[in-house]
């Protein structure tokens, strides 16, 4: 059921007490904590399994409030705020005294958005402060777009369940680093590189090496259970079908390219044209082949241009090596 002022109250109350709150976000179910409370953020952490040196990300409830969370905002962060927020762009700024230490992963550097879903933004009126959330999942696997992968997940180490229904953006906010002297893209999201520099109508940078810790990063990431095969569009069909003969439980992301082609496989599933579609879909598209019990998934990334570049982003880190190779 969806979640009422009743439940939203309630859950801010939970959040001024140092518990934690499962909400909806337009990218991905947050799991989020009071920003300024030490302990809760630690109980983030260890619900999620999350090495303490990966930051967290401060949800607010408008730009208004940015200062009150970060320190020495730029001109060029105001105006990326004015024009994205609320909305799938999180900025990294210097840390403002008000956020725990541990929120930011040791850094002295925050990283902040404001959320475009409704029971989001209820929530934080509601709460009255920065409100330090990851994704509301075990660390490194594929993050929850519905109030139930949230629940299967993560069952009672979370308070309270806000219901806000399908995540509607689907994959994760773009972090852009105001803290240099040209921003810097840092991880691929909802708001394309393509729509920031053309408001900003420059090139931003894009570090070969991140300057800042930030969420996303690990080489294994958004990873389901079944192993995940990156091959060009044109080689998913042939790749798979080597798979399914060496005795592979095959799960096969069709690209549109391959659409109406004969496939012979455990699952499959056609991969939307609208790249907002796929973005939407992709980790629910993961998921499902776990349900279905398959072991490998063959897929291909899209062009890395638009939300193209994010899913792709995805995509690879799903398929690098897991922590036990």
């Amino acid at each position: 059921m969806p979640a009422t002022s009743e439940d939203i109250a309630e859950a801010a109350r939970v959040l001024g007490r140092g518990g934690l709150v499962a909400f909806p976000t337009e990218t991905v179910y947050g799991l989020g904590a009071d920003a300024a409370d030490a302990a809760a953020v630690a109980r983030v952490f260890q619900v999620k399994g999350r090495p303490a040196s990966h930051p967290l990300i401060v949800h607010l409830a408008g730009t208004d409030q940015l200062s009150d969370w970060a320190g020495d905002v730029p001109d060029v962060a105001r105006r990326l705020a004015e024009r994205f927020w609320p909305g799938p762009l999180t900025l990294v700024l210097r840390r403002g005294s008000r956020v725990a230490l541990e929120a930011t992963g040791g850094l002295q550097t925050v990283a902040v958005r404001v959320p475009a879903h409704p029971v989001a933004l209820a929530l934080l009126a509601a709460f009255g402060g920065g409100v330090a959330a990851p994704s509301a999942n075990r660390f490194g696997s594929v993050s929850p777009t519905t109030a139930e992968h949230v629940r299967t997940e993560l069952g009672d180490g979370v308070d309270v369940v806000l219901d806000g229904g399908r995540c509607e953006v689907g994959v994760e906010s773009t972090i852009v680093d105001v803290t240099g002297d040209v921003p810097a893209v840092l991880r691929p999201g909802g708001v394309t590189r393509e729509d920031l520099e053309a408001h900003l109508g420059h090139a931003l940078a894009v570090p070969s090496t991140s300057r800042v810790r930030v969420p996303g990063q690990h080489p294994s990431h958004y990873a389901p259970r079944a192993r995940v095969v990156l091959v060009p569009a044109e080689d998913v069909i042939a790749e798979a079908e080597v798979a399914r003969q060496r005795g592979h439980r095959v799960g096969v992301l069709v690209p549109p390219s391959a659409a109406g082609v004969a496939v012979k496989a455990h699952a499959q599933i056609a991969v939307p044209a609208s790249t907002a579609a796929y973005a939407r879909g992709l980790y629910e598209y993961l998921r499902e082949f776990d349900r279905q019990g398959c072991d490998l998934i063959v897929a291909s990334t899209p062009a890395d241009e638009g939300l193209g570049l994010a899913i792709a982003n995805r995509l690879r880190r799903a398929a690098g090596p897991r922590p036990a190779e």
